[in-house]
C-alpha cells in the first residue's frame, strides 16, 4: 500500500483541509449550541466537514477518468453544495403567526457550508477570516442592532402566562396602553383549566415607541402573572 503522501488527492494537505473545516465548523456550532438553537454543535460540524469532503472529491476524485475526451468542471459540485444546503436551512425556519424564527441559524448553516468549501478548496485563509467574521457579526453587530432606535411600527410578540379568573388580562392590556403600546393581535396558546389554580398562556402582538424591556418588566410585576416571554429579545421575565 502506498504511503499517505503518495496517494493522489489523499495527502496530508487534504487531511489538513478536512481538520481545518472540522475545527472551524465546530467553533461556529458551539456558539449555536450555547444559545440553545435548533441546529447546534453536531449539525454545524457535520455540514462544514461534509462540504469540505465534497470539495476535495470534486477536485481530486476523478483524476483516474480524465482523458483526451473527458473534461471535468469541479465548480459544479460547489454549486450543488450551495443548492443542497438550502434544504437544511429551509427546515430550520418556521413561522408562527407573524413571527419568523430560525433565520439566523439557517444563515449560519449556509455560512458553515461555505467555510467547509473554502477549507476543502485549500483557501484556508478565507475560511478563517469568514469564521472570524461570523463571530464579529454575532457578538458585535447583534448588541449594536439592539441599541438602534426602534420604529413604533415594528411589532413585538409577547407570551403572557397568568392565573385565570383574576382579571390579569385586563390589567395587562391597560398596562400596554399606559406605556404607549397598541395591541394588534391576541391569541390563546394554552389554557389549563384542570389545574388548581387554572392558568392561561396567550400571545400578544404589540407595537409602540416605548421600551419593550420595560413593558415586559411591568407586566411581570402584575399580581397573578407567572411569566412574560419577549420573543424579539429572546428573554424571559418571571
Amino acid at each position: 500500500m502506498a504511503p499517505l503522501g503518495d496517494l493522489a488527492g489523499q495527502g496530508w494537505a487534504q487531511v489538513g483541509a478536512l481538520c481545518l473545516a472540522f475545527v472551524l465548523s465546530a467553533v461556529i456550532g458551539l456558539e449555536r449550541e450555547v444559545r440553545l438553537k435548533s441546529a447546534g454543535l453536531r449539525t454545524h460540524t457535520l455540514v462544514g466537514f461534509a462540504a469540505a469532503l465534497m470539495m476535495l472529491v470534486s477536485k481530486y476524485g476523478f483524476y483516474d477518468v480524465l482523458g483526451k475526451n473527458v473534461a471535468l468542471d469541479p465548480s459544479r459540485v460547489a454549486a450543488q453544495i450551495v443548492s443542497g444546503i438550502g434544504f437544511i436551512g429551509a427546515g430550520l425556519i418556521f413561522v408562527r403567526g407573524d413571527a419568523v424564527r430560525g433565520l439566523t441559524t439557517a444563515a449560519a448553516i449556509w455560512l458553515t457550508a461555505g467555510v467547509g468549501m473554502a477549507a476543502g478548496a485549500g483557501l484556508w485563509l478565507l475560511a478563517i477570516v469568514v469564521t472570524v467574521g461570523y463571530f464579529a457579526t454575532v457578538f458585535v453587530l447583534t448588541p449594536l442592532a439592539d441599541r438602534l432606535p426602534r420604529s413604533k411600527y415594528a411589532p413585538s410578540r409577547l407570551q403572557l402566562t397568568y392565573l385565570d379568573g383574576r382579571g390579569v388580562l385586563r390589567l395587562a392590556l391597560a398596562e400596554c396602553t399606559h406605556r404607549g403600546f397598541g395591541v394588534d393581535e391576541l391569541s390563546v396558546d394554552q389554557r389549563h383549566e384542570e389545574r388548581s389554580p387554572a392558568t392561561v398562556s396567550l400571545w400578544l402582538t404589540v407595537h409602540g415607541a416605548g421600551s419593550i424591556t420595560e413593558l415586559t418588566t411591568a407586566l411581570s410585576e402584575i399580581d397573578g402573572v407567572l411569566a412574560v416571554v419577549s420573543r424579539d429579545a429572546n428573554t424571559v421575565v418571571r
